[in-house]
């Protein structure tokens, strides 16, 4: 009887000195600003957390992206990410902060009209939001060096011009609650990664531009988007 093999390792992130982190899942969250949840026509106040997925391969460090396919409104939303060195079921938020491996600036590329669409015909959207280099990321620093604190800026430029601004402190579910309340939803474990939200100001990406995403005290990221 022959004994299935298969040559694959998960994809892995860069440590800032530290070698790389191996990916497991890509869990994300919706709507955990207040402004951006109104632009998107969402009442805040009303809101619970939306999650949704990317699979691990959509993580990249690289700085020329390709841009995506059957899409002509590519929107850009920078983002806090947390990566996970221990996970777990029902964790109260109290319990994360020493389960967390560290942090770096992220964003959550989108396919906005391809998920307008999915949307309006009552469909699945997570291909807006999976496709091949949709997360690019930073560096990461451990969660030793660097705490997210409330008052530190998070903003992206694009082209040299400020496109989104704010602070971790307008997150409506901080990063410890955002945790306990995805525990709820299922098991977290050791590798997965969550990207936690991002402000107002979310807009269009095309060929050519480059972009500069930062949150206080994280290597900052940069990227340009290349062509299709």
């Amino acid at each position: 009887m022959s004994r299935l093999v298969i040559d694959w390792q998960p994809p892995t992130i860069e440590v800032a000195g530290e070698g790389r982190f191996p990916i497991r899942h890509v869990w994300c969250v919706g709507r955990n600003y207040a402004e951006h949840a109104r632009e998107m026509g969402a009442d805040p106040e009303q809101s619970p957390p939306v999650f949704f997925s990317k699979p691990a391969q959509a993580l990249t460090n690289h700085a020329r992206l390709d841009y995506p396919s059957a899409t002509g409104e590519l929107h850009h939303e920078v983002e806090l990410v947390v990566f996970l060195k221990e996970g777990g079921r029902r964790v109260p938020a109290e319990e994360w902060s020493k389960k967390v491996f560290g942090y770096a600036v992220g964003v959550d590329l989108t396919r906005r009209d391809v998920q307008a669409r999915l949307k309006k015909a009552g469909q699945p959207w997570e291909i807006s939001k999976g496709f091949d280099q949709s997360g690019p990321v930073g560096l990461i620093l451990p969660a030793s060096q660097w705490q997210p604190n409330p008052d530190k800026d998070i903003s992206l430029q694009v082209n040299g011009v400020m496109r989104q601004r704010g602070t971790l402190g307008e997150m409506i579910w901080p990063v410890a609650k955002l945790l306990e309340r995805l525990s709820t939803e299922l098991t977290l474990n050791a590798g997965d990664v969550v990207f936690t939200g991002t402000p107002a100001g979310v807009g269009r990406l095309v060929a050519g531009d480059q972009v500069i995403a930062r949150i206080e005290g994280l290597p900052e990221l940069a990227f340009t988007i290349g062509a299709a």
